[in-house]
């Protein structure tokens, strides 16, 4: 495992940053970016071993924690939550990841099962984690942040209702605490990732490059794009920022034509 040694700035340097799902994919990325970016990351996950695994890879491992978190379950968010408050004694930014589609039939065949555990997983998971960090955001006078991670499939038919809808509900979920939140200081913004080369590619027919076409920038999304958004909207830089949505998809929601050359 490579450990990241140089630093790519210090915008969000001394600040305690929460990320759920830190052991994969985009919440592994943003770990990773906001702790080359000063910050002491709580790397949560409802896989320990790879969630250790992330702050193994990180730049001085000892000043990040990896948590055990399940987002489905009450007690186990407010026990993160309470060990990452012990062990830091502040919090300053959410970073909402965990989440994704589950395997279902078509939507005529979908039933209630299904659509709850989606929307557990994608809505009230992220719900329950703002619930209980807001407490502690309330207490930080270093420009507090929620960023949460929704998907383009939130303003646009990609099919998967239950996933779409569940993310479209995360979007709004944000915009109206962004405004609830705005008198305390705490900004919240959604971050709405077009495909991204993640794990839950592997093993399909071209992976995620299959979708390449569709994108006038000539490729799918890496982690790493979504975490540079992530990062900026947690830092400083974003501190007039709040109740918005920044599409990072190669230009897939505006449908940009490419002018030939």
């Amino acid at each position: 495992m490579e450990t990241l040694v140089e630093s790519v700035g210090s915008r969000v340097k001394g600040r305690v940053v929460f990320v759920t799902g830190a052991g994969n994919g985009i919440g592994r990325a943003c770990a990773m970016r906001l702790a080359s970016e000063g910050a002491r990351v709580v790397a949560a996950d409802l896989d320990l071993d790879a969630a250790t695994t992330t702050v193994a890879g990180l730049a001085q491992p000892e000043a990040h924690l990896p948590l055990l978190l399940d987002v489905t379950d009450t007690r186990s968010v407010q026990d993160a939550f309470s060990r990452a408050a012990a062990h830091f004694g502040q919090l300053d930014a959410l970073i909402n990841v965990a989440g994704g589609d589950v395997p279902h039939p078509p939507f005529e065949d979908t039933d209630d099962p299904d659509w709850e555990r989606t929307i557990d997983l994608n809505l009230l998971g992220a719900m329950r984690c703002c619930r209980v960090a807001i407490a502690h955001l309330k207490q930080s006078s270093l420009s507090p942040a929620i960023v949460s991670v929704s998907s383009v499939n939130a303003q646009m038919a990609l099919g998967g209702e239950a996933y779409s809808a569940a993310k479209a509900g995360l979007v709004s979920l944000m915009q109206n605490l962004a405004g609830s939140l705005a008198p305390f200081g705490i900004r919240v913004n959604t971050v709405s990732p077009g495909t991204i080369r993640t794990r839950v590619w592997d093993g399909q027919p071209g992976g995620a490059d299959r979708l390449r076409a569709l994108y006038p920038l000539g490729r799918v999304g890496e982690p790493e794009d979504i975490a540079a958004a992530v990062a900026f909207l947690a830092s400083s830089d974003a501190a007039w920022i709040t109740g918005h949505v920044l599409p990072v998809d190669g230009g897939l929601l505006r449908a940009v034509t490419p002018i030939p050359r």
